[in-house]
């Protein structure tokens, strides 16, 4: 994957959040391309190709998902379930970041074999902080797995 740039998927519903994560991740000099995606639905489609997200070439598999809980269409435990129960998705890591602290949401999103579960902290240096985190932490010192499809 040398040279590679690193594709990260995003489904986030929230216009700022979205904004912030895709500056925080731009400044690590990382070479990755962020798809934001705003609904479970579209999320879906988009890893399976199908609809709007068909063309392959335009629509490459994610090296990461970041994953809110909160969607509309289809909610983020749902999305995680089904690229979780998929052979050619299940391998790619699953970050949920959402703003729930529930432990039942908690125990759910690992039930289900999310990688990591991050609550985006309500200040912005610690979320850009917690960015910076990701960013490093993901793109550069986990190794991810080839994806073939």
């Amino acid at each position: 994957m040398k040279g590679e740039k690193l594709r990260i998927l995003l489904v986030e519903d929230n216009d700022d959040h979205a904004e912030l994560v895709a500056r925080s991740l731009e400044q690590h000099h990382i070479p990755n391309k962020i798809h934001r995606i705003s609904d479970g639905e579209s999320a879906i489609e988009y890893l399976i190709h199908t609809g709007k997200y068909s063309d392959i070439s335009l629509n490459p598999l994610p090296h990461l998902i970041l994953l809110d809980l909160r969607l509309p269409k289809i909610d983020g435990l749902n999305v995680l379930k089904y690229i979780k129960n998929h052979s050619g998705l299940k391998q790619i890591p699953v970050v949920i970041l959402t703003s729930s602290e529930s432990l039942k949401d908690i125990h759910n999103s690992y039930s289900n074999y999310a990688n990591s579960y991050l609550v985006k902290p309500i200040d912005y240096n610690k979320f850009k902080k917690m960015m910076d985190d990701i960013g490093f932490y993901w793109l550069n010192w986990n190794k991810n797995p080839s994806l073939t499809i």
